[in-house]
């Protein structure tokens, strides 16, 4: 087996997305492989911690066929799902998680968007409406039932995250799903026939039972797990105070700057809303 695993590249932050792959290749391809929920990753944290393989069955590792997801810079991207639980020789399987947390943009959005493609790929072999095996669209990302034409496209799911502020103070909540201590935001999906803001103020309230006021839009990320697309909100104190739903949240409480719990990592946006209200 021989998988490249290369220090530098000319790579730019500019990706573009494609369905179809090249007919030419000029270089070595970077292969994101994973084992269920887990990334294909250096061990010994050299180099680039995903693989350049020249081709996919460089892995050394049975997978199921590859999915092409476009091109950073020169580079071309690819996905696939792995059939077996051993990694190859000086490889290891990183929970996506933890691989986040550690990978540098742009590798960590691709990994995040590549596991949403083989997620979709896996989930989606059969249509939902008669049951008959789909096929793949060489055209576009789709697949296609060939015998009540119905179309499935990868799944996104939109979810709410929202700061909201009472005079200098910050609402920060945990629930179980969190690290040990650690404190984010308010959030939740958005239901059928609500507006982005509805479901602001409706999460606010179920989960705290105060109202809020100035919803203001901030930012939005991709969010894998398991395919949402998380959209920041920021949002005053109106009125009420603080009743805690106990099924949704372990805690929550008003922060000063200066008195902060444990927080998310940077590549959050939970983080990148929190650190935008701390430098004004």
């Amino acid at each position: 087996m021989l998988v490249r695993l290369r220090a530098s590249s000319p790579m730019t932050r500019n990706f573009q997305s494609f369905p179809t792959p090249p007919t030419v290749r000029l270089a070595l391809d970077l292969c994101f492989a994973f084992k269920e929920n887990r990334l294909l990753m250096r061990a010994d944290g050299n180099g680039s911690p995903v693989p350049f393989v020249l081709d996919l069955n460089e892995l050394g590792v049975a997978s199921a066929p590859g999915h092409y997801l476009g091109c950073l810079g020169d580079v071309h991207c690819y996905a696939v799902q792995l059939a077996e639980e051993s990694a190859p020789r000086g490889m290891v399987f990183r929970d996506l998680r933890s691989a986040l947390m550690v990978l540098d943009e742009p590798l960590g959005a691709l990994a995040g968007r590549a596991f949403q493609i083989v997620q979709w790929d896996r989930t989606h072999q059969f249509c939902g409406q008669c049951g008959c095996r789909t096929e793949s669209l060489a055209s576009e990302r789709a697949k296609k039932c060939p015998q009540c034409g119905l179309l499935q496209f990868p799944r996104l799911s939109p979810a709410i995250i929202v700061l909201v502020r009472r005079g200098r103070e910050l609402l920060l909540a945990r629930s179980c799903l969190l690290p040990a201590g650690m404190y984010s935001m308010l959030a939740g999906f958005v239901e059928p026939g609500e507006t982005l803001e509805e479901a602001v103020a409706r999460e606010v309230m179920e989960e705290t039972g105060i109202t809020i006021k100035n919803i203001r839009y901030f930012g939005s990320q991709p969010w894998p797990f398991p395919h949402s697309l998380m959209i920041g909100f920021r949002a005053e104190h109106a009125d009420g105070e603080l009743d805690i739903d106990k099924r949704e949240l372990e805690d929550a409480n008003w922060y000063l700057p200066e008195r902060l719990p444990v927080l998310p990592p940077k590549i959050s946006i939970a983080r990148r809303l929190i650190d935008s209200a701390l430098n004004e």
